[in-house]
């Protein structure tokens, strides 16, 4: 099962600002359980050769990230999915 480490200082000021809080403690929770919930949406993003991956935190949030050796997970950034 997947570990998402430690998010750093900035993301975590983001989802508070966005009141995401709730939400990510569940998708987190979730996604160490089932990373392959299909709720998650998970992709893998272009340029597929960074591999870089997103997941769903709700309908407008996504979380990207990276995995790590060891089944390890870094959250690089919470963003909204569609941006206007």
């Amino acid at each position: 099962m997947p570990v998402i480490i430690e998010l750093r200082t900035d993301i975590e000021e983001y989802i508070k600002k966005h009141r995401l809080s709730k939400k990510w403690e569940k998708s987190k929770k979730l996604f160490k359980n089932n990373p392959s919930h299909p709720s998650f949406n998970t992709e893998l993003l272009e340029p597929k050769h960074r591999l870089i991956y997103s997941f769903r935190i709700d309908r407008k949030y996504r979380a990207l990230f990276i995995s790590l050796p060891k089944d390890k997970i870094e959250i690089v950034t919470v963003t909204k999915h569609y941006r206007k």
